[in-house]
């Protein structure tokens, strides 16, 4: 990673996410508090549209891209939770989007993603596992022009 995630770029993404990312509460347990002997607690992530975290860092990159980048669309790879954030940022936006999944993936993953992106989402099947799905994606991207959206390692993601 190249640039490192400043404060400001984490401030500046919750002002893009507010009304689309939910604010999300911190969960205390018990159990895990006991067993470490320290005050444990779960960002209730689960209770976000797409059922995680995924939404803020697809959300953020997605909405940095300028109208040039928005019309060329958007490509990546998941076997599932980012693949539902990219979808969900897609229609919202209104950004076509590409999304390889691995073929492995479990139809309810895919009838998320179909219906979070709607219209704005075409999803391909490929490969038996996530580095192949992601190497035809990175295949695509170079093809077609199209922004990688990674899952991680991009500091607007991560800023998300």
């Amino acid at each position: 990673m190249n640039n490192p995630v400043s404060l400001e770029s984490i401030h500046e993404a919750a002002k893009k996410l507010y009304g689309v990312a939910k604010k999300t509460p911190l969960q205390y347990s018990k159990r895990l508090s006991d067993q470490y002997q320290a005050r444990v607690y779960f960002k209730r992530e689960d209770l976000q549209d797409v059922r995680s975290y995924k939404i803020r860092g697809a959300f953020n990159k997605m909405s940095s891209l300028s109208e040039k980048e928005r019309k060329l669309g958007v490509v990546c790879a998941s076997a599932g939770n980012h693949a539902q954030g990219v979808a969900l940022s897609c229609s919202l936006l209104k950004i076509r989007g590409v999304i390889f999944m691995p073929v492995t993936t479990p139809n309810q993953k895919i009838e998320k993603v179909k219906k979070f992106g709607g219209k704005f989402v075409e999803i391909k099947l490929y490969g038996n596992n996530y580095d192949e799905a992601s190497y035809a994606s990175h295949n695509y991207e170079k093809r077609n022009k199209a922004v990688y959206v990674n899952a991680f390692d991009d500091p607007i993601t991560i800023a998300g």
